[in-house]
């Protein structure tokens, strides 16, 4: 049975881990995207890793928001995040997306287990979860050829559906 997904975060001195259990999807992605906004802006920001050893799914617009947050600390100066992944369907699911070329991904690793808080999932406005999924799948297309291929008619839906929505703007 695949439970509800959820994101938990914590930080210490700097470094953020990041835990994702069951099946992680678009609903968090606004409350996701803040907290990555704000990982970014704190003062003490040196490192950032991901503990995927729970999860049993992670959506497109999810792994988008992941490589947004590698190549920002790439842009910044800082090393590819860390990535710990348990389940082989996982780990191939990153390795198909060309994360292995932005993150180090590792299988397992001697975790201290992440008591972090929750990321709440937010009452978003339509407009905006589609501007946030119509965003990370973008950083997709942009790691490689085959994410180009394979989320090309996806971005023209969203897009021709974000200008209906703007009256053609």
């Amino acid at each position: 049975m695949v439970q509800s997904g959820i994101i938990r975060v914590a930080d210490h001195d700097g470094v953020y881990v990041i835990k994702m259990e069951g099946d992680v999807r678009l609903t968090l992605c606004l409350s996701f995207d803040s907290f990555i906004d704000d990982m970014f802006a704190a003062s003490d920001f040196c490192s950032v890793m991901f503990d995927l050893c729970d999860a049993q799914a992670i959506d497109s617009t999810t792994l988008g928001l992941m490589a947004k947050i590698s190549i920002s600390a790439r842009n910044l100066g800082f090393e590819k995040p860390l990535v710990v992944s348990s389940n082989p369907s996982i780990t191939r699911l990153l390795v198909s997306m060309g994360f292995e070329d932005i993150f180090r991904i590792v299988e397992k690793s001697a975790l201290v287990e992440c008591r972090g808080r929750l990321l709440a999932q937010a009452d978003t406005p339509e407009d905006m979860l589609l501007e946030k999924v119509l965003e990370a799948h973008k950083t997709l297309v942009n790691l490689n050829a085959q994410n180009a291929s394979t989320f090309r008619e996806l971005i023209e839906s969203l897009e021709s559906q974000q200008k209906s929505q703007h009256g053609g703007l």
